[in-house]
C-alpha cells in the first residue's frame, strides 16, 4: 500500500518561502512520478507541478514559474517544493501525488493535504 505523507505547510506573509515534503511509503519514490496540486476554498484542484520518475526537466503551471521548484530525493523517498515569493493567491492545501513510471498520465496515490496561508 502506497502511502503518501504532505508536510512543511503554515502561515507565512507575502514574499515568504515555505517548503513542502511528501514522503513515500510501501513503495519506491523512484517507480513513480510525482506531482503537486492544490485547491483553494470554493474552487477546482489545479495542477501546480510535476516532476517524472527519473527526475527529468519538471513542469510548472505559468502562475508559479521561477517562484516554486519541484525536486526529489529518490534514496530518501521524499519529494518537495520549494516556494518563494509566496502570494495571497497561492493560499490553499497543497496535495502530492503519484503516478507509477508505467501509467504516468494518472495519479493513483495522494496524500492527505497540507494547509498553505499566505497573508497581504
Amino acid at each position: 500500500q502506497v502511502q503518501l505523507q504532505e508536510s512543511g505547510g503554515g502561515l507565512v506573509q507575502a514574499g515568504g518561502s515555505l517548503r513542502l515534503s511528501c514522503a513515500v511509503s510501501g513503495s519506491t519514490l523512484s517507480n513513480y512520478k510525482m506531482g503537486w496540486f492544490r485547491q483553494a476554498p470554493g474552487k477546482e484542484r489545479e495542477f501546480v507541478a510535476a516532476i517524472s520518475w527519473g527526475g527529468g526537466i519538471p513542469s510548472y503551471t505559468d502562475s508559479v514559474k521561477g517562484r516554486f521548484t519541484i525536486s526529489r530525493d529518490n534514496a530518501k523517498n521524499t519529494m518537495y517544493l520549494q516556494m518563494n515569493s509566496l502570494k495571497p493567491e497561492d493560499t490553499a492545501s497543497y496535495y502530492c501525488a503519484a503516478a507509477s513510471r508505467w501509467s504516468p498520465n494518472t495519479y493513483k496515490y495522494w496524500g492527505q493535504g497540507t494547509q498553505v496561508t499566505v497573508s497581504s
